[in-house]
């Protein structure tokens, strides 16, 4: 099993548990629920930088990134730095990660707000949007043609964005339909880890232009942007780069001035 199988393996019982603990019909009356939400696939069209900056504590290839900070400081100081949007990864047992980050970086940001999960449920769109996301993450590696249409067909009845994220031209051929905002390409091999700029550069020819295209994993320098650029891409997602320091919000503001 790869270190993937396994999170979905514990996602499905994990989800299971939840919807015993909260019926979907309380997460409907959540305060958040009709909120209005801001694209990111707009604000990333129309950005000259195209920044997604994530909050990530720790992550299966790299342990602990940063456990120190409160998820409130850096979604402020990301918001501030003008970076596009917010990944906010949700992942307890693999990630640090939980819904209240989502819901304290929500009480502080107008900007859009990314689930980062492992969406196998629908019950999990419904979280993401009770608890004030405003686009979600699916992943073709774990989902079906059909599942990826019926996710991204309900978020988008719930006025969500939808990131779908491959990693190879299979995954993107099966995924690509109407209901999906973003297209984004995971330069990380799942099953070895390793990073490389040159699937992003491979399969960019393959999407279609009437989605946002969104390059993620390993982009730690203004070189990799400024070289991914003229393959189309509008988005990019920054993971570690800015957690590891004290002052992600410092570190974004610095890059995208440079930038």
């Amino acid at each position: 099993m790869n270190i993937l199988d396994k999170i979905v393996a514990d996602k499905f019982k994990e989800v299971a548990l939840r919807k015993q603990l909260i019926p979907a019909s309380q997460l409907e009356q959540s305060v958040l629920f009709d909120r209005k939400s801001p694209s990111l696939a707009t604000a990333l069209s129309t950005s000259n930088s195209g920044i997604i900056a994530e909050h990530k504590r720790r992550s299966p290839s790299k342990q602990v990134i940063n456990h120190t900070l409160n998820v409130q400081d850096v979604a402020t100081g990301y918001e501030n730095a003008g970076v596009c949007g917010m990944s906010v990864l949700t992942d307890g047992k693999y990630f640090g990660g939980s819904l209240d980050d989502l819901l304290l970086a929500r009480a502080v940001s107008k900007f859009p707000l990314l689930r980062k999960e492992f969406i196998i449920d629908e019950y999990q769109i419904l979280e993401a949007k009770a608890y004030g996301a405003d686009v979600i993450l699916l992943i073709a590696a774990v989902l079906t043609r059909e599942e990826i249409k019926n996710f991204s067909e309900f978020a988008k009845s719930l006025g969500l964005d939808v990131l779908l994220e491959v990693h190879n031209l299979e995954e993107l051929e099966k995924s690509i339909m109407p209901s999906l905002d973003m297209l984004g390409v995971n330069n990380r091999n799942l099953k070895t880890f390793e990073v490389s700029l040159d699937t992003s550069k491979t399969l960019s020819t393959k999407i279609p232009d009437d989605f946002v295209k969104v390059s993620e994993s390993g982009i730690s320098s203004i070189d990799a942007i400024k070289e991914l650029q003229p393959y189309g891409y509008k988005g990019f997602l920054i993971g570690e780069n800015f957690m590891k320091t004290d002052n992600p919000g410092a570190s974004a503001t610095e890059f995208i001035k440079n930038l």
